[in-house]
């Protein structure tokens, strides 16, 4: 009898948790459509508009490529990149100052993402205060905070530096802390219980099962901070950006299209060798074969 009883029990609970699963069901997907159908009137999204404006942009990618004959190949690929010495030497310094700020904002948002972690830290209040930071650190865009240290340090790599140090410690220190949170904790118990202090347990207990997460973003972030330096020479932050700005305010579509080439060329090598050294350290070469 008390077998029968609970089945009955546990047919009505498992009824009922199938009716308001559906009910969250209908109710998510009519909120989305609503926040979609929204979307586009305030958008003012039109698809005829869309595809009318698709030549433009065609013709506008066909202007930044000028003429190349098979017979005269050499010599028209030579006189497109005309400044191929400057560009090569502003896009060196895009890359020293994506590379600086990587390590500057890497270095900073990971010692911060241990307090960041609910995990790791008792103090609610110090927990709060560091994510509240690194929520400021990335919220802010990096070609604003470009513009601010522009005009506190004036026109330069140094302005364009700081701004994507800032925005990586925000968004490292937010991914560094998000991994954190998903270690095993036995580890880090073994280590307290063995006498260790908080530091101890974060250096033996957290870094070795997070290091591989850490590298992972690291290398991520970057091909991201490249992009973002090629940026922020568009308001005076010097690097690669500030020569694409100028020919495209100059209307020299060709050399903008040849310095776009070498950026995506710059990233496409960075992106392969990132992968491969990151299938390295996780002891998976085979995937990069």
């Amino acid at each position: 009898m008390s077998v029968s009883l609970a089945a009955a029990q546990f047919e009505r609970q498992y009824a009922e948790y199938r009716r308001s699963k559906t009910v969250w069901t209908v109710l998510f997907w009519a909120l989305f459509a609503v926040c979609f159908v929204v979307s586009l009137a305030v958008t003012r999204f039109d698809v005829v508009a869309l595809v009318e404006g698709l030549p433009r942009t065609t013709d506008f990618i066909v202007k930044m490529i000028p003429p190349i004959g098979w017979s005269t190949f050499g010599e028209d690929v030579g006189e497109w990149y005309w400044g191929i010495g400057k560009w090569l030497n502003s896009l060196l310094n895009t890359l020293l100052m994506a590379y600086l700020a990587t390590v500057l904002g890497t270095t900073i948002g990971g010692a911060l993402s241990f307090l960041a972690a609910r995990n790791l830290v008792k103090s609610y209040a110090v927990y709060w205060i560091t994510r509240r930071v690194l929520e400021i650190a990335r919220t802010v865009p990096d070609i604003v905070w470009a513009l601010l240290f522009v005009l506190a340090f004036g026109i330069g790599p140094l302005a364009g530096v700081l701004a994507i140090t800032v925005h990586t410690l925000g968004a490292q220190g937010k991914l560094f802390a998000e991994v954190n949170e998903n270690v095993s904790p036995l580890p880090i118990e073994g280590i307290r219980s063995a006498g260790g202090n908080w530091l101890h347990e974060m250096r033996y207990g957290v870094l070795p099962q997070a290091l591989p997460n850490y590298m992972s973003y690291t290398f991520w972030r970057i091909e991201l901070n490249v992009r973002s330096a090629t940026i922020v020479g568009f308001v005076g932050a010097g690097g690669i950006g500030h020569d694409l700005f100028t020919s495209i305010q100059l209307l020299y579509f060709a050399d903008a299209g040849a310095i776009l080439l070498i950026v995506v060329a710059t990233i496409m090598g960075i992106d392969m060798l990132s992968e491969r050294y990151r299938h390295r350290l996780i002891g998976k070469e085979q995937l990069s074969q």
